[in-house]
């Protein structure tokens, strides 16, 4: 495992764009799949977004179009650029990463609030 260190929360009115970073101190990060989490207020954690270690994307409905996830592996870091954020984008978002081998071992990072309001 590996410590996930996460940047670029923040408020933004509805409409804008925010990006998030989380860097590893890993030296294997190419290895590794990389994603993130998001939990609201009452609600469950949902996935939001996952880049394979071969760069593969996927994302969930609800970002699908606005949301960007993509990765340097030069700098062990990925980045989920965050486009047309609305009221319900609202919530801490946790960045994860595991060796693609041990999908068992994930690591976790300390989340950062992403509030939009107007």
């Amino acid at each position: 495992q590996v410590q996930l260190v996460e940047s670029g929360g923040g408020l933004v009115q509805p409409g804008g764009s925010l990006s998030l970073s989380c860097a590893t101190s890993g030296s294997i990060f190419s290895m590794y799949n990389m994603g993130w989490y998001r939990q609201a207020p009452g609600k469950q954690r949902e996935l939001v977004a996952q880049i394979t270690s071969r760069g593969g994307a996927t994302y969930a409905s609800f970002v699908e179009g606005r949301f960007t996830i993509s990765r340097d592996n030069a700098k062990n870091t990925a980045y989920l650029q965050m486009n047309s954020l609305k009221p319900e984008d609202t919530a801490v978002y946790y960045c994860y990463g595991y060796y693609y081998l041990v999908p068992s071992a994930v690591s976790w990072g300390q989340g950062t609030q992403v509030t939009v309001s107007s």
